[in-house]
This record gives C-alpha cells, sequence and structure tokens, in this order.
C-alpha cells in the first residue's frame, strides 16, 4: 500500500510505500487480548489489613471459668467486643463476627492477590501489526468515531517533529483537515457512578496518536491539545492503536518513523 507524504501547509511531497508490518490481517480478538493484558499488569495491588476488626483492645474469652466470658448468662457464643465494664458485668457488642452490625469483613480483598496475566511474545507482537493494519482502514477509524479528511490515511513530513509550539501542531493538523476530530475531542463527559469522587470526574475522548522516530521538540509541543497522543514507533503498543480494545485509531507516522519501522524490522 502506498500513501502520500503531506507537509504542514496540506502539500504533497511524494509518495511512500508502507512496511510489511501493515500486511497484517485485522484480528480483533487478539487485540483485546494484548490491551486487557497491558490493563492487568498496570494494576496496583490492593486489599485489607488481615488484622482489621481484629484490634478490639478487650478480648471476650469462650473458656467456661475464665472471668470475661459469656457463658453462665444466657447469650449466644457470638465472638464480642467489650465496651466497658463494671465487676463482672460486661457491656459488649457483636462486633466480631462478619454477619454482626459493624462487624468485620467475611472475604476483604486480599493484597497478595496476583492480577498479572501473561501474552505469548509473537502473539503480542502480532496484536500491534493488526492494530497497525486498522490505523490506514479509513473504514475502520471512522466506525470507531474518528472525524478524518478525505485524504487520509496519509503520511506526514519529519519537519513535524520540530514543531515546538502547541498553536503551531493545531494550526498544522487543522490545515491537515482535522479541525473537526480536535473539536470532536475537546469535548468532555462528567462520569456516571462512584468514579466521580476518585479522582476520574470526567471521561475524555481519544483523539489523535502521532508516530514520531525520536526524542523531539513535538512530543512537549502536542501533549496539551485533548485527546492526542505522541509516541516514539520502537514504543508503541496495542493500547495506544487502539484504546479500550477498540481498533482503527487515527494515526499519523512521520516518513522518519516509517522508515525505522521498516529498518529495525520492530515487532515483526
Amino acid at each position: 500500500m502506498e500513501l502520500k507524504i503531506l507537509s504542514q501547509n496540506n502539500e504533497e511531497k511524494g509518495k511512500k510505500k508502507l512496511p510489511a508490518q501493515f500486511n497484517e490481517a485485522i484480528r480483533p480478538d487478539l487485540i483485546y487480548r494484548a490491551v486487557i493484558t497491558l490493563q492487568a499488569n498496570k494494576r496496583q495491588p490492593y486489599g485489607a489489613s488481615p488484622e482489621a476488626g481484629k484490634r478490639a483492645s478487650a478480648i471476650v474469652s469462650k473458656r467456661r471459668r475464665k472471668y470475661k466470658t459469656t457463658y453462665g448468662i444466657g447469650q449466644s457464643r457470638t465472638p464480642r467486643k467489650v465496651m466497658s465494664h463494671r465487676g463482672s458485668r460486661m457491656n459488649w457488642v457483636g462486633a466480631f463476627a462478619p454477619q454482626t452490625v459493624g462487624g468485620r469483613r467475611a472475604h476483604p480483598p486480599k493484597a497478595e492477590k496476583i492480577w498479572e496475566i501473561k501474552i505469548n511474545k509473537k502473539e503480542n507482537r502480532k496484536a500491534i501489526r493488526s492494530a497497525l493494519a486498522a490505523t490506514v482502514n479509513k473504514v475502520i477509524v471512522k466506525l470507531r468515531g474518528h472525524s478524518v479528511p478525505d485524504k487520509y490515511p496519509f503520511i506526514i513530513d519529519n519537519s513535524f517533529e520540530n514543531i515546538a509550539k502547541t498553536k503551531e501542531v493545531r494550526l498544522s493538523l487543522e490545515s491537515l483537515g482535522f479541525k473537526e476530530e480536535l473539536v470532536r475531542a475537546s469535548k468532555k463527559a462528567v462520569r456516571a457512578g462512584k468514579g466521580k469522587a476518585r479522582g476520574r470526574k470526567y471521561k475524555k475522548r481519544k483523539s489523535i496518536l502521532l508516530v514520531v522516530s525520536k526524542d523531539c521538540k513535538l512530543e512537549k509541543a502536542a501533549r496539551n491539545i485533548p485527546g492526542i497522543n505522541v509516541v516514539k514507533v520502537n514504543s508503541l503498543n496495542v493500547e495506544l492503536l487502539a484504546p479500550g480494545t477498540s481498533p482503527g485509531r487515527a494515526t499519523l507516522f512521520t516518513e522518519a518513523a516509517l522508515e525505522k519501522l521498516e529498518k529495525e524490522k520492530l515487532f515483526m
């Protein structure tokens, strides 16, 4: 497949054939597996303290001849927590057993649980190639919800990597025909549910992925535009190419990034 190379001002500067990585068949099942694996491996273990709900200062014994005991006074043998006492009489509550009011949890989350999922290297590379193939399929990109110009897919000139101002990045993308896409990605919605109180109040949309060949000024210049990500070609992963397991993210590669992809045979 041969694509046009466009400059910042939407001028055609030549054509280039895509590397072999883009010839892979699109496999949504493989992409799904690879994304879920990445997300699972990023999870931080969490859990309750093993001693939670068991740290009462006064322990009630179940032995018949102990001083603090529930025997002989017509009470059930529910584990109890002593609140106060006067002489041999106790004021206690059943706030220890899981079924009681204020009791500990029966099966709390365990910190030792392993969230990690494994995936074969070849399978992961095939998923990345599959996601790459989906980025140059205009039908799939539009189905994902992106608003792309009629010329899409195309390659961008290496001069993009030297853009140092956010305003210039925005103007360049608008001149290439992504004005509607930038407006679409700038809208955000308030999340439904408890996530609002947990540091993720807004749901934001994913927009264009810019793939570059090396560390460059564009990485800093584009990061303040909503929905846009800039990534080095050797750091590509399935989650960037198919956020939320949905293949077909609008992606722009620089000419140098494709040359590096082909020369180093990345993900093959």
